[in-house]
């Protein structure tokens, strides 16, 4: 048996896609293509092929795998790309008769996490799914030792090195852990902060390259990095939305999913993904120009039910421009509540519907208006106060207050109830345009 050292760099690739009957396995070729780009390789050509089910060995059949070798010879190929994933005994075997590189899909995808990657908590999560993967795959950094075996002359260090090298691989898969861990706990205090002082969450979601960076641009004015690529952006970002009849909102930018996203990436970003699970609201983004539409809504549910989000979830078919005749609307279901926005980020159309939608799914939880307290209420007045809900105060001669509240009405009943008060016996107020007018009204 043959052995060869597999080369440190190199982008020429030949990319493999075949049709499976498996849904496990069947893949979307131009989306694979894409994924190809984005990593940056220069893509050769492209195999392509159909079969029942997987071949345990190589994946492919031996005649394509003869193909391939060819392919890889004629163009000088770095690396083969499988657009599937591959076992790592299959990886082995495909190197072993290729000679070069063979990366499957989840290979891919963490490649491009790796050159996204920008923050102290990005590089984290992307070395730990790294580092996870390449868990099962040890044995084929070290193929130069497999010929010692054992015998006379024969016995050497290939044993040992591999167990030291993957003792040393788990100690670094815990201490990542362990750093990861205090980030989710610093998100866990950031999110507590945020709901102590009333200030709901929308979390942006969607497969990768549906527009949610360009989104989440228009609606913030941030500056967050958008291109026309999947995984353009890696790192969370969060910013504050003042939203007309509403109020203050956090909105939150997340990780765009795939179609069978690795299981590991799900672990891995599961700290970014925790704003999702506790997001007060969910806007799905869609490519509605899409083919695969319902299939990549699909994929974003299915990522969703893994990682526990319930929340409410608002519909956003982004890319509306490239639909001809199609104009801005708001789709309600038969109570009138809207469940769909349609509209265009980078042409600016439609966006103040979306503000719109979301004041109006936000508002019924929430309560906005004026309260009357007595001057023995001061307890109840300060823990409103300490809620960071109140927006306005107006004195009365008597020493009593009327004050101006925003707050989520879980957070108010549950004030009330411990005070012993209803809502009603503090909301006696005979005319509220009366009242002075409040730069928070105007």
């Amino acid at each position: 048996m043959e052995f060869f050292d597999r080369p440190v760099g190199g982008e020429r690739a030949i990319l493999v896609h075949l049709e499976m009957r498996d849904e496990r396995h069947d893949e979307d070729l131009e989306e694979f293509c894409l994924l190809a780009e984005s990593a940056g390789v220069q893509n050769m050509v492209v195999v392509g092929g159909s079969r029942q089910r997987p071949d345990p060995k190589f994946f492919v059949g031996s005649g394509k795998v003869d193909e391939i070798r060819m392919l890889v010879q004629e163009h000088a190929a770095d690396v083969v790309l499988f657009d599937h994933g591959l076992s790592p005994a299959q990886e082995r075997n495909l190197e072993r008769e290729l000679q070069c590189r063979v990366i499957d899909r989840t290979g891919l995808i963490l490649d491009i996490f790796a050159q996204r990657a920008r923050t102290y908590e990005g590089n984290l999560q992307v070395e730990l799914a790294q580092l996870q993967h390449l868990a099962s795959r040890l044995v084929r950094g070290w193929t130069h030792l497999e010929r010692q075996g054992g015998g006379i002359g024969l016995r050497g260090p290939g044993e040992t090195q591999l167990e030291t090298d993957r003792r040393l691989l788990k100690k670094r898969l815990v201490n990542l852990e362990e750093k990861l861990e205090k980030v989710r706990q610093v998100r866990a205090q950031g999110r507590a902060a945020r709901q102590k002082s009333a200030v709901p969450t929308i979390s942006l979601v969607g497969y990768t390259n549906a527009g949610k960076s360009t989104l989440f641009n228009r609606l913030t004015q941030a500056d967050v990095y958008e291109a026309n690529q999947l995984f353009a952006t890696l790192d969370p970002t969060l910013r504050r939305v003042d939203l007309d009849n509403y109020g203050p909102v956090v909105l939150a930018d997340t990780v765009g999913f795939i179609r069978h996203l690795p299981h590991k990436l799900v672990n891995a970003f599961r700290a970014t993904l925790e704003e999702t699970v506790e997001a007060d609201l969910l806007l799905h983004v869609v490519d509605c120009a899409s083919t695969e539409r319902d299939r990549q809504i699909a994929a974003v549910d299915e990522v969703l039910g893994e990682v526990g989000a319930t929340a409410p979830v608002l519909l956003i078919y982004n890319k509306l421009d490239l639909l001809d005749g199609r104009e801005p609307r708001i789709d309600r279901d038969e109570l009138g509540q809207p469940v769909a926005v349609w509209l265009s980020a980078r042409e600016n159309a439609g966006l103040d519907l979306l503000l719109t939608a979301i004041a109006e799914r936000m508002g019924p939880n929430r309560f906005d208006g004026w309260l009357k307290l007595s001057a023995a209420q001061g307890r109840l007045r300060a823990k409103l106060f300490a809620s960071g809900g109140v927006l306005a105060e107006e004195m009365d001669e008597e020493g009593g207050s009327q004050i101006h509240l925003r707050l989520p009405r879980d957070d108010l009943d549950q004030i009330l109830r411990r005070e012993g008060i209803a809502l009603a016996d503090l909301q006696d107020i005979p005319d509220v345009s009366a009242l002075p007018e409040t730069d928070e009204d105007a």
